[in-house]
């Protein structure tokens, strides 16, 4: 983030230079500067302006966002009031960078290493690219069912995998069925653990735990059958085989 806003500064303050070259040799007007900012209230007073907006787009690139999230913009013919405070996604953002402050201030201690061997929490660290970061388990498992936990998870992959905002890993669904099946929904389960081949049909986890619902479904051939396809899959999984060998006695 320094190299960054570093960067950005640098290259503000060398445009200005150029631009004021060229206005001395050819005896043109020069623009005006823009207005200093006002109403900074967690950044010092005196912050650079190029270094504040560097760090608000490293805002809307963490969350995803533009800079009507917190901001009064409203566009041609709007109004355009970034200082106003009315929004409460303002109030939110600047409750969170103290927040951030606060944790990067403990943390070398915390941790017991030095302050440049610390790794540092940003915005992103738990954004990811959305605004409210919430993990994809909570998302699905919070919408009712696995018709419609299955539906939020498609929409969600089709919008973000390959990024970093939700896990789309192998596990991802097998953590999401075993939560069905320990609310004693094992139809949503199996439904989960079935929608997690379509995209890992190599997947021993998944069989391994298709297994275990089934034989809490009172289907014990179906039970067998699954876990002997996760010991196929992978012959080193122990506790398939101790599952399998028990179900099988």
């Amino acid at each position: 983030m320094k190299r960054f806003l570093g960067l950005a500064i640098g290259i503000v303050a060398l445009s200005g230079a150029v631009a004021a070259a060229q206005g001395a040799v050819t005896g043109t007007a020069q623009v005006a500067p823009p207005p200093a900012m006002t109403n900074l209230q967690i950044f010092p007073k005196d912050t650079p302006r190029p270094q504040v907006l560097a760090t608000m787009q490293a805002f809307t690139q963490s969350l995803g966002v533009q800079c009507n999230y917190c901001h009064v913009q409203e566009g041609r013919g709007g109004r355009n009031d970034m200082a106003s405070d009315e929004k409460p996604t303002k109030k939110a953002a600047r409750g969170m960078m103290t927040l951030a402050r606060e944790i990067n201030a403990k943390l070398p201690e915390a941790v017991g290493k030095g302050a440049e061997a610390t790794t540092r929490v940003g915005c992103a660290t738990c954004h990811r690219g959305v605004p409210i970061p919430k993990q994809i388990a909570d998302i699905v498992t919070d919408a009712g069912n696995a018709t419609a936990g299955l539906a939020k998870y498609k929409e969600l992959r089709d919008k973000f995998y390959g990024g970093q905002s939700y896990d789309f890993s192998e596990g991802s669904l097998v953590v999401i069925a075993q939560r069905a099946n320990q609310a004693n929904k094992a139809d949503d389960a199996l439904a989960y653990l079935n929608a997690n081949l379509e995209y890992y049909p190599k997947s021993a986890r998944t069989y391994a735990a298709m297994g275990q619902v089934k034989n809490a479904k009172g289907d014990k051939p179906g039970a067998i059958a699954a876990l002997e396809k996760a010991v196929e899959l992978d012959p080193n999984n122990a506790q398939a085989k101790a599952q399998l060998e028990n179900l099988k006695k």
